[in-house]
């Protein structure tokens, strides 16, 4: 059979070209994954409880972007929810990103109140300063504040998280987890914040359900090649792979994860609870708090970060610093070098650390500038 679109994987960036590809041209795909699942990370399930789980960790959707908002409604029926988020500092469970509630949590209401004064007059209501920026700028009772942070919410969490110190990394990075000046307690500000009504994977089974579209499982596309016909690759797998590690592994940060499901129906007050400071994990999520199932039990996912191993577990973020952008810049030269025969996207195919909506964004836009306009 011959395929206009060999696809390589099938998370967020994979179904979304695949999609325009069969929808808007036409054109025939053949979308090759190495999990037994299509939805990527997204991807979703209903546990022996019959409680909805995120196999891979918590995926929360947000995004400013109507175009993507547009877009994955034609796919999904959503359920509104603002997530949010505790941080257990010090014994006390105060709201994450640290804000003026968080302020008044934890220090005595006079010495809050002047720090919130501080903040107000240094920066203004409704912004969102990165905690090395504040460090860096800070004096005074702000100094004392900014090392607070930097020591009790972000220092020991991103240690954990990346196994590299904050100033190791990328800003952009870094800059995800502020200090926000509001009374705020919503994890995300995002214009459009909801769920899934059916799950992510309900989702992608809309997003693929056309004939144009194929989908094979439990295989490496390497395997598959030579057996099939196609015009051209779109490879949402890691970059450095593709290119047989040519200039050497791009580093990643992975994850693992441990399911407990408790006799009882809540848990915990929030979705998620994050532990900078103690225990080997960086956060449990409450599954029933992002579907809105009712149920005597709850099902709890606590994340444990680690090394990434290539063939031991799998990739989830990349990490972003000046020799990864160096390694990076060589495999962008022998991308060029194939002049449009095949495509990168995604995460791993772009090794950056895109949220869901900017995958989206990035297929779409991807499709319209470097296919769809060349036609």
């Amino acid at each position: 059979m011959l395929f206009d679109w060999l696809i390589v994987g099938a998370g967020y960036s994979a179904c979304v070209m695949a999609e325009r590809l069969a929808t808007q041209l036409g054109q025939r795909v053949l979308i090759v994954e190495q999990r037994d699942h299509i939805g990527g990370n997204a991807y979703d399930y209903y546990n022996e409880h019959g409680i909805l789980v995120h196999k891979y960790g918590p995926h929360i959707f947000h995004t400013k972007s109507k175009k993507v908002w547009d877009y994955l409604s034609q796919f999904t029926e959503w359920r509104h929810y603002y997530h949010h988020v505790l941080g257990v500092l010090e014994g006390k469970k105060v709201p994450i990103p640290f804000n003026l509630n968080s302020l008044y949590a934890l220090f005595p209401e006079k010495y809050a109140e002047k720090l919130e004064n501080l903040l107000l007059e240094n920066f203004g209501f409704g912004v969102k300063v990165p905690i090395l920026k504040l460090r860096e700028s800070a004096s005074g009772d702000l100094s004392f504040l900014a090392d607070y942070i930097y020591e009790n919410v972000f220092l020991h969490y991103t240690i954990k998280q990346w196994g590299m110190k904050p100033e190791d990394l990328d800003r952009g990075v870094t800059g995800r987890v502020p200090v926000y000046i509001s009374r705020d307690n919503r994890y995300f500000q995002d214009p459009y914040q909801a769920m899934p009504k059916l799950g992510y994977t309900e989702m992608f089974r809309r997003m693929l359900a056309h004939p144009n579209i194929k989908v094979l499982l439990n295989a490496d596309y390497r395997e598959i090649i030579k057996d099939v016909k196609f015009h051209r690759l779109l490879c949402t797998g890691p970059i450095d792979t593709f290119f047989d590690y040519m200039y050497g592994e791009l580093p990643y940060r992975s994850l693992r994860f441990q399911f407990d499901t408790l006799d009882q129906e809540q848990y915990q007050e929030v979705g998620t609870v994050n532990y900078p400071n103690d225990y080997d994990i960086t956060r449990i999520t409450e599954q029933k708090y992002l579907s809105g199932q009712t149920s005597p039990k709850t099902t709890l996912v606590m994340e444990y970060p680690q090394a990434y191993v290539p063939g031991k577990n799998d990739p989830y973020y990349p990490i972003l610093n000046e020799e990864s952008r160096d390694r990076l810049s060589l495999y962008l030269k022998e991308v060029e070098k194939l002049n449009g025969t095949v495509l990168f996207a995604g995460r791993l195919g772009d090794y950056k650390y895109y949220d869901m909506d900017h995958a989206v964004l990035r297929a779409l836009g991807l499709f319209e500038k470097e296919i769809a306009n060349s036609m």
